[in-house]
């Protein structure tokens, strides 16, 4: 799972659980559940009648008591959470993966699509088992029409970044154009190199 699924998963959780609360505050007090179930609620426990309101008559003339600026402030900071929310919602709606590739061109062959990242995993393995290469990494971003591969490769301390990279184009990613029908891959290749093992002198 990555960094920004937990993220995302931890504020969509942070969100449904204050939903649901206030969900669950309104539902008792509208159905006038407390009475109806012999229920206590806790001293100062907002909403527990049908008739309660959330800012009673005091309440709105403390507030109104602060000054003009109290309610544009407060009216600005909402207009700001919901614009920070739609912005949020957008950016989930906004794909960074293409999540599958036409398989025989475009459009593709009788339907069939291959998933981008078992793409990915298939260049990785192929690269990572190439002569002078430590690790391969593969991510594909993007949309279907305008996708683009970044491989990462860790370099044995012998590897030559030359040769591998001619390996890379001539091995791997040939395997996937032809695999994929697809006449062109735009490819990002970062290499780095692992670092030696120290040497225990005896």
């Amino acid at each position: 799972m990555t960094q920004r699924s937990v993220r995302n998963r931890s504020l969509l959780a942070l969100a449904g659980l204050v939903l649901l609360g206030g969900g669950v505050l309104i539902l008792f007090a509208g159905l006038d559940l407390y009475r109806r179930l012999d229920l206590v609620p806790p001293a100062g426990w907002p909403l527990t009648h049908p008739a309660d309101v959330l800012l009673g008559s005091a309440d709105r003339a403390r507030w109104s008591s602060q000054g003009w600026w109290w309610w544009p402030a407060v009216i600005a900071a909402l207009a700001v959470a919901a614009l920070l929310a739609l912005w949020w919602l957008l950016a989930q709606l906004s794909r960074r993966r293409p999540g599958s590739l036409p398989v025989g061109g475009t459009p593709p062959q009788e339907g069939v699509e291959l998933r981008d990242r078992a793409l990915g995993d298939a260049i990785a393995t192929e690269a990572g088992a190439l002569p002078g290469v430590d690790d391969a990494t593969v991510r594909i971003t993007g949309r279907p029409a305008h996708h683009r591969t970044r491989v990462g490769l860790t370099l044995t301390p012998e590897g030559a970044p030359g040769a591998t990279l001619g390996a890379l184009c001539e091995g791997p990613l040939r395997t996937a154009r032809r695999s994929t029908g697809l006449p062109d891959m735009p490819t990002e290749v970062r290499l780095h190199v692992a670092r030696h093992k120290p040497h225990r002198a005896e």
